[in-house]
């Protein structure tokens, strides 16, 4: 305590000592000290007076002063014992360590004393040597030094020497040893850079250095275009010493790129200077895209296909990059066993794995840039004016590119897709319009004569159809499958092309490996068979018909059970008409042109599958165009309604009402067809076509053209089943969504091509026989006889004679085509309903019948169908019941007369009235004659 230490001086040794000795208890003396304030604690030097003076009140009591007084004394008394019984306590302590100074003090005077002999002793020493021993060990050192001294020069004259030694390895393209020897060299200067020849050297070999790195960067970007294994595992190796493996693969994927940049421009610069001759334009300053812009119509597809090449070979050498370090990779994947070896295999794995992405990564940006630079290619000039096999052929380029494309990277080529599609919806929309017009054309210059083929003609036949033949997955290219073909499984391109050869230079070869053969010769086969029949069908009428067998039993006389007769071939003859080739289609060159255009969009389609669709539609508008121009040039008559026949189905006037209005200008034709076409409305409609003046359709002796009709048809109904054969592969390339409008076509379409030979038939059948001449002479016969009559009227042999007439002109033309069976089914059935309806005409103007004359309408009747049966093979007989229903009737009672009213109303007004006239008097009165002629006119009321 500060106060009370200051104040222990003043108290004599005597009273310390009678303090000490005062006994005080021990608890007693703590609480005193515990007393004392807090202020007399602390380490603050204060004023321990002013402090006291302070705490005095205002008003001094001397008694308070002097108990306060005693009270800090025993205080300081118990404080000033406890510091005494502290000092007693220590005391030994300090008397121990007094005698360890002492002891100290004595031992420094002896070390005092040891230093200063040792220093005597040292003098003595030094004065004890020579200067010719320290001479001697001098030169010993400096004999040292010059020796290494030498070693160093002879190194550095060595390193002054490299460079020589590094050209000729560098010109030796030995990139590893160059810079293993270059990174020897600076190891070895840096040992001895305190020379000062040494930094001008070291300094020279970090050029050398950086010159070998250029070196080896353009030796890096030749492998981008011809890939050599030992070259670029040297080049490898190379950046490996030098520690760049990484930024030697991002220096590659530049060197790719630019190569990729570099390769097309200058295939398309030569072209397009090639064929602009010494014209002074700039090209090499020309952006590619606008250098695209100026390649010629001749030289397109040329280009392309080198341009194809060119890329094929980068993307060949890049390909052959990744097989390289994959080979390293499993090389290096073995682990080491030395724990060295494994942190190098560590290393080495992480700077694999960084190559092994960069590449995987560089594969699709590698194909991108291509994609990119084709497109432009490709976009750069307006096809629409290209021949359909030029295009066909850039398609198949493009095909084989999109297929390199997925080999390549897996990727699907929309960029490309894209490209092509632009390109082809607008090649396809100006050809399918200049192919209209031309099958316009040809229509309208179509003389309906028959295109001789062979009996055993096919569409397959066809070059335009050649790729139906092959196996092979619409989507994919015609190439593609040859390629694909080649080997007993799946080869890829890379691996086909693995060494030589490119996949783009079969695109022009086989182009005319085989040659159609389906004209016959001369109109006629060399079919024996079919000579004899036809020089036969004249000439054998006068032979036995024993001898007219193939083959007879000389002992039984009977015709084997598989013999065919010419008696038999002459009735098929008959029934067909088969003068010419028995079975070869009926075709034109019209329907030639249009089986080949519709294979050539057919081609489009199964290489651009993205518009399929679009062509599908232009197929269907190319049948619709031929069927409608048949119709119009030997169909079109306005008596169809007024014959009662049901010549044109619902079904098929729809169809050509539909073709009509989507399809046919019916305002334009081909004179108002300016120099800058049809206005932008009519831009997908075909002026109506109008047939050739050649055809001449009004000659009684050719059957008003019959043999023009019969071409004309068929070669139509021939073109409607060609498309029912191709339906399932036009399903195929449909789009699902699409598939209700191909249905639909075929349904109300194609189906509805037969449907034509009844009204285009129908119009030789009115005018083949003269049914007014029939009407004329029925007026002239008298009905109401009153003897059943035997002999039948003449009006009979007339009729019949008109039908022989026309079975012989029947005949005549056959000889020019060939008339299938179903159209002369069809034209005699045409004739005889006419025959028929004019006979029942002829009766309904009869003014006055009997009994007898009805009977004799039944005999007529009778007589020209039993006639009729011998000249047509044609069962049963049209329309017969129609006839016989109408004679029967008069003899109907009134009731009876009244139903078949109500049932049969295929007759006309006129007929049912004229039925009911006759009958009165006969057995039907006026009461009964009102009431049925009241029945004739309800039928009629609805129909007014």
């Amino acid at each position: 305590i500060p106060f009370y230490k200051s104040y222990i001086p003043v108290f004599k040794s005597e009273e310390l000592r009678e303090m000490r000795e005062q006994p005080i208890n021990s608890q007693a003396e703590q609480e005193i000290i515990d007393s004392i304030e807090e202020v007399y604690f602390s380490s603050d030097s204060f004023d321990m007076v002013q402090h006291e003076l302070e705490k005095l009140p205002p008003d001094l009591n001397l008694q308070e002063l002097e108990e306060y007084r005693d009270k800090l004394k025993r205080q300081q008394g118990a404080v000033s014992k406890r510091v005494a019984d502290l000092i007693l306590e220590k005391q030994p302590s300090y008397v121990k360590e007094l005698e360890r100074v002492t002891s100290l003090q004595t031992n420094l005077q002896l070390a005092a004393v040891i230093c200063t002999n040792a220093r005597r002793q040292l003098s003595s020493s030094k004065e004890g040597f020579t200067e010719a021993s320290l001479g001697l060990l001098a030169n010993q050192r400096r004999r040292q030094l010059l020796t290494g001294l030498l070693k160093s020069l002879r190194t550095i004259k060595t390193l002054q020497r490299t460079d020589v030694r590094l050209s000729e390895m560098l010109e030796e393209e030995d990139y590893p040893g160059a810079i293993q020897l270059c990174l020897e060299c600076q190891k070895a200067a840096s040992t001895f850079k305190h020379y000062s020849c040494i930094s001008e050297l070291n300094s020279k070999l970090q050029d050398t250095l950086e010159q070998i790195e250029e070196q080896l960067d353009v030796a890096l970007s030749k492998t981008c275009k011809h890939f050599d294994v030992s070259h670029y595992t040297k080049v490898q190796l190379a950046y490996s010493l030098l520690g760049k493996t990484q930024t030697a693969m991002d220096q590659l994927h530049m060197h790719f790129t630019q190569a990729i940049h570099n390769t097309v421009f200058q295939v398309v610069l030569g072209y397009v200077e090639l064929c602009a001759g010494n014209a002074d334009t700039k090209f090499q300053k020309m952006q590619y895209k606008d250098l695209c812009t100026h390649i010629t119509t001749d030289s397109y597809i040329p280009c392309l296909t080198d341009l194809c090449k060119a890329l094929w070979e980068v993307m060949l050498s890049y390909h052959r990059t990744m097989q390289w370090h994959e080979e390293q990779d499993k090389e290096e994947a073995t682990p080491a066993t030395d724990g060295d070896g494994e942190d190098e295999s560590d290393e080495s794995i992480v700077g694999r794995t960084y190559v092994k992405k960069k590449l995987e990564h560089g594969l699709t940006r590698i194909w991108q840039d291509v994609q990119l630079k084709v497109k432009a290619y490709l976009l750069g000039t307006d096809m629409s004016s290209f021949k359909y096999d030029d295009f066909i052929l850039v398609l198949d380029i493009i095909s084989r590119l999109m297929q390199v494309g997925e080999e390549f990277c897996g990727s699907k080529s929309e960029v490309l897709q894209e490209s092509i599609k632009r390109q082809s919806v607008n090649y396809f929309k100006n050809y399918h319009r200049v192919r209209l017009e031309e099958l316009r054309m040809f229509l309208e210059n179509e003389t309906w004569e028959l295109c001789p083929v062979k009996s055993n003609f096919s569409i397959a036949q066809l070059h335009e159809f050649k790729f139906m033949g092959q196996c092979r997955s619409p989507s994919v290219s015609p190439n593609r499958q040859a390629s694909s073909s080649t080997g007993s499984g799946e080869v890829s391109l890379f691996e086909q092309y693995h060494q030589d050869g490119n996949p783009f230079e079969m695109q022009i070869e086989n182009k005319e490996e085989e040659t159609e053969d389906v004209l016959a010769s001369n109109g006629y086969e060399s079919d024996e068979l079919e000579k004899s029949v036809y020089q036969d069908y004249d000439s054998d009428s006068d032979v036995p018909e024993e001898l007219k067998q193939d083959y007879v039993d000389e002992q039984t006389g009977d015709v084997p059970f598989k013999s065919v007769s010419k008696e038999t071939m002459r009735s098929r003859k008959r029934s067909d008409y088969c003068l010419n080739k028995a079975n070869a289609p009926i075709l034109t060159n019209t329907t030639l042109n249009v089986i080949r255009l519709v294979g050539k969009y057919m081609q489009m389609m199964n290489i651009l599958k993205p518009i399929a669709f679009d062509v599908i539609h232009c197929v269907s508008q190319v049948f619709d165009y031929y069927m409608y121009a048949v119709y119009t040039f030997f169909g079109r008559n306005d008596m169809y309604e007024s014959s009662g026949l049901g010549l044109i189905s619902s079904r098929l006037r729809t169809t050509l009402n539909r073709i009509q209005e989507s399809l046919i200008d019916m305002e334009s034709g081909p004179e108002s067809m300016g120099p800058h076409g049809p206005p932008d409305e009519r831009k997908e409609k075909v002026p109506i076509p109008h047939l050739s003046q050649l055809v001449v359709l009004t000659a009684s002796g050719t059957l008003y053209g019959l043999a023009q009709r019969v071409v004309a048809t068929e070669s139509l109904v021939f073109l409607a089943e060609q498309f029912e054969f191709l339906q399932p592969h036009l399903d195929t390339m449909m789009p699902s969504a699409k598939k209700p409008f191909l249905q639909q076509f075929y349904s109300q379409t194609v189906s509805t091509a037969s449907e034509l030979r009844k009204p285009i038939y129908w119009i030789v059948a009115a005018k083949a026989i003269d049914y007014e001449q029939m009407l004329l002479l029925m007026a002239g016969v008298k009905w109401d006889v009153k003897e059943i009559m035997s002999q039948h009227n003449v009006y009979v042999d007339v009729l019949l004679k008109e039908f022989e007439m026309f079975n012989q002109r029947l005949g005549e033309v056959s000889r020019q085509v060939r008339i299938p069976l179903p159209v002369s089914n069809v034209l005699w059935e045409h004739c005889i309903r006419l025959a028929n309806r004019t006979l029942v005409e002829g009766y309904a103007n009869v003014k006055k019948c009997s009994n007898e004359g009805r009977a004799l309408m039944q005999l007529d009747f009778q007589q020209f169908l039993m006639k009729l049966e011998k000249l047509t093979d044609l069962r049963p007989i049209p329309d017969k019941e129609f006839v016989e229903n109408y004679i029967k009737a008069y003899y109907l009672t009134e009731n009876d007369m009244e139903q078949f009213i109500k049932n049969h109303r295929e007759y006309s007004m006129k007929q049912l009235t004229n039925l009911v006239n006759v009958c009165l008097g006969s057995h039907i009165n006026k009461k009964a004659r009102q009431k049925l002629l009241a029945a004739i006119d309800d039928i009629d009321r609805p129909k007014r």
